[in-house]
Order: C-alpha cells, then sequence, then structure tokens
C-alpha cells in the first residue's frame, strides 16, 4: 500500500526509526568520544605529541572506516532475511561474514603499516614522524577484532537490538579514557607515553568490544532464535564473495570519503603543527556530530531492508524519505550550534592560543557542511538498504575525489601550473572549501538517485 506523508505515518516511521537510531548513536557518540579523548588528552601534553596522534589517527580513521563500510554488508543481508521471515539462514551469514572478518582485518592492517611509509615525505620533524609511525603500528593490532565485532554489530542491528553497541560502546569509552590517564600522562608509577598511550589504549579497548559482544549474543534471549555460535562452519567462499561484492562498493564509498579527509591532513602537514593541530580538531568535532545522521542511517538499512524483504517498497520509500528528512533537520541545528560556539569547541580541545584561532576559524567551514553531510549519508544508506552499492561508490569518488581535493589542493596549494590559483596558498581553509564543495556534489547526487530508485521500485510494484 502507498505510504501519504500524514503526521500519523510520519511519527509511526520516525519513532520506529530514532528506537533503532539512538541506541546506535549513543554508541557512535562513545566511540568518536574515544578519538575526541586521544586529541584533547594529548592536546594538553605538547604540540608534537598531538600532532603524532593528528597524523596517525588520520591513517587508522580511513582503513578503521573502510573496513567498516566492508563489513556494513551483513546489515543488509540480515535485515532482507528478517523482513522475508527466514531467521533459519541468519546464523549461517553472520558465521560467514566473521570469516571474512579475518581476513579484511589482516589486510587492513598490512595496508595501514604500509601507509606509514607516508610519513616520511610529509615534510615532517622527525620526531613526530617516527611517533605518527609508532602510533600504526600499534594501533593495527586493533583491526582483526574490530572487523569481527562490526560484523556481529551489523547482525545485532538488523534484527533489531541496538541497545548493546551502546552499552558496550560506553564501557569501551570509559576503559579508553583511564588507560589514556595512565599512560599517556604516566601516572600510577607507569611511563609517560604520549600519542603512544593513546594507541595502546585504543587497540585494549576494540579487543575487549568484541569479547564483551560475544558474551551478550551468548547471554542475551533476544538472539536464541538466530544464535550463530551453535556449530562450527568453515568458510564457504561463494557467500563469502557475495557479501564482498556488496561490501567492498560501500567500503569504497566510505574510503572515498574519509581518505579526502585523511589526505587533506597529510596534505596541510607542511604547514606546520599549528595548522595541523587546528585542523584535527575542527575535523574532529565534525566528526562527532556527524554521527547523528550516520546512526539514523543505519537505522535506514534496516528498516528499508525489512520492508523490501517483506516485498513492500512503498513503505521502503516511505522509511528513507523520513530518515532523509529526520538528518536534514538535525544538520540545521548542529550548523547554528558550531557556528555560534566555536571558540568555546576550540578551547575545550587545546589550551594553545595560535591552535584555539584557527580551529575557531575552521569550524566556519565544518557548520557550513553540516546539511550536505548529513543528506549524503542518510541517502548513501537508504540506497544500501536497496542492495545497491554500487553508484554510491561512484557518486562518492566523483564528489570527493573529482572536486573536493583537487580544488582543495588547487586552493590550498596554488600550485603555479593552474591558471585560476590564488597568488597565495591558502592553506587549511583552501583545502576546507573543498570539502564543502565536495560534500554538497555528493548530498545532491546521492538524493537524486535515492528519490529515483526509490520510485521506480515501488511503481514497479504498483504495476503488477
Amino acid at each position: 500500500m502507498p505510504y501519504s506523508f500524514s503526521r500519523s505515518n510520519v511519527h509511526r516511521e520516525a519513532s520506529s526509526l530514532w528506537q533503532l537510531a539512538w541506541p546506535v548513536l549513543v554508541g557512535q557518540l562513545a566511540t568518536v568520544g574515544m578519538a575526541v579523548a586521544d586529541v584533547a588528552m594529548t592536546g594538553h601534553t605538547s604540540a608534537d605529541e598531538l600532532a603524532a596522534v593528528s597524523l596517525g589517527a588520520s591513517v587508522w580513521s580511513i582503513i578503521l572506516v573502510t573496513v567498516n563500510g566492508i563489513m556494513m554488508a551483513i546489515n543488509t543481508v540480515v535485515a532482507h532475511e528478517v523482513g522475508a521471515g527466514a531467521f533459519d539462514k541468519i546464523a549461517h551469514s553472520v558465521r560467514q561474514a566473521l570469516w571474512k572478518a579475518v581476513g579484511v582485518g589482516l589486510f587492513a592492517a598490512l595496508m595501514a603499516n604500509l601507509a606509514t611509509l607516508l610519513f616520511d615525505h610529509l615534510y615532517l620533524a622527525p620526531a613526530v614522524s617516527e611517533r605518527a609511525s609508532m602510533f600504526v603500528h600499534i594501533i593495527s593490532i586493533g583491526l582483526i577484532p574490530f572487523a569481527a565485532y562490526r560484523a556481529l554489530y551489523g547482525y545485532s542491528a538488523s534484527i533489531n537490538h541496538t541497545k548493546p553497541v551502546m552499552v558496550i560502546a560506553i564501557i569501551g569509552l570509559l576503559v579508553n579514557v583511564a588507560i589514556n590517564w595512565v599512560l599517556v600522562f604516566g601516572n600510577l608509577g607507569m611511563p609517560k607515553m604520549g600519542a603512544l598511550g593513546c594507541a595502546v589504549a585504543t587497540g585494549v579497548v576494540v579487543w575487549l568490544d568484541l569479547i564483551a559482544m560475544v558474551l551478550w549474543i551468548r547471554i542475551a534471549p533476544a538472539y536464541r532464535q538466530t544464535y550463530p555460535f551453535t556449530r562450527w562452519e568453515w568458510p564457504h567462499w561463494p557467500e563469502i564473495w557475495s557479501m564482498l561484492k556488496l561490501g567492498v562498493p560501500i567500503g569504497v564509498t566510505y574510503f572515498a570519503e574519509v581518505s579526502v579527509f585523511g589526505a587533506v591532513s597529510l596534505l596541510i602537514a607542511r604547514f606546520g603543527v599549528v595548522t595541523v593541530s587546528a585542523h584535527q580538531i575542527a575535523l574532529n568535532f565534525a566528526s562527532l556530530t556527524f554521527m547523528v545522521p550516520l546512526s539514523f542511517g543505519i537505522g535506514m538499512i534496516t528498516r528499508v531492508g525489512q520492508a523490501l524483504g517483506e516485498g513492500n517498497p512503498q513503505q521502503a520509500r516511505f522509511a528513507s524519505l523520513v530518515g532523509l528528512s529526520m538528518s536534514v533537520g538535525f544538520a540545521v541545528l548542529s550548523a547554528v550550534f558550531i557556528a555560534v560556539f566555536r571558540h568555546q569547541i576550540a578551547a575545550a580541545y587545546t589550551s594553545d592560543p595560535a591552535v584555539q584561532a584557527m580551529c575557531a576559524h575552521l569550524l566556519l567551514f565544518a557548520a557550513l557542511f553540516q546539511l550536505s553531510d548529513a543528506a549524503q549519508v542518510a541517502a548513501s544508506c537508504a540506497i544500501r538498504g536497496y542492495k545497491v552499492t554500487r553508484s554510491p561508490m561512484v557518486i562518492q569518488l566523483i564528489a570527493f575525489w573529482g572536486v573536493a581535493l583537487p580544488l582543495g589542493c588547487v586552493l590550498g596549494l596554488a600550485p603555479d601550473w593552474v591558471p585560476f590559483a590564488p597568488a597565495e596558498p591558502l592553506s587549511a581553509t583552501g583545502f576546507w572549501i573543498g570539502l564543502v564543495l565536495g560534500l554538497t556534489v555528493a548530498a545532491v547526487l546521492l538524493t537524486v538517485s535515492l528519490l529515483r530508485l526509490s520510485k521506480a521500485r515501488a511503481l514497479a510494484v504498483a504495476e503488477q
């Protein structure tokens, strides 16, 4: 049946989405809170240590988000199985997703460690380059458990159980802050490790998250019907390949966005520690607000996937539009907040006046791209609920690698061979202008793609 935008229908769908999204939101905020704690606590040691964390976290974030995207295939697969009532298939899908996680995690750890070779070519002080490389070497021990945790996370969310994610993430944040306090500052008789203390803390917490999720699934009654650990199962390569075909484009989509942000962090390293640190703080806070529309998006995968599994594309379209509207509505509020309180936000991260001033300036651009960032993540997640992942990948590659990064390089670096480059490099400001425009392109193209896809699926069923 078609769904009208009556107040009761919108309220019902918004309520259902919120019930799924709010525990994910709290969990995501707690997870991002770990990165916030790393930057904020290291920012009160020295500028060199903060720069090391900033650069190391740039590589870590690129790899981590890409792994997350690849593993998100299980969300769509299980949501469709739930919608179709095929509960007997879910345990098999989860077991194969865990095998997939081992391979993805190993490959990601290799790529993360190889990426540290870039630090030798970025005009960095030798001490900062060495600390950033060690940060990545240590923290990469968490990539295999992270991939496995995300497989179980997706399974749990797609059977409508998102609260475990919230509880585990909150506990992880508290443990991370405690270990940071001990190792970053050298408390309780431990050596003062600075940036490396953050890496150790994060690696330990990721392993604890996986153990906690396995125990929760084993104990909680909600998982008994689809419990995945009833028996041993060897890899089933056709199933894993199917999930890779669905997940790799999602991973590339995530990579296209986050790698541009990471590349910007690396490219502006030539402008000094103050610029690098201010950029990382502004990006860190923007990532924090981004967790809200991202959480709506994860809930939308479940809502859209389950509706399609039931054979109801009209409901899937309605869920997509309501979720998109909720995401953009929040973005309006976050944009105003960042613009008004940008100086206070900067001061909360660092006590360095020069870093504070630069950060407050960059936060204005973060406020500008709130709307487009929210729209593009909500639209792309809804499209994934349709098991369509290649077109968002192409759009993201065009928007970020075809628009955002090239334009940012022209404005930020002002190369002599580009006719329309500014007379003087705009430094971080130029790169952030490129990011704003790239996100806008992604938002427009993805929203149009979602509207066309959802309408076509709904009409196809209506005409039968």
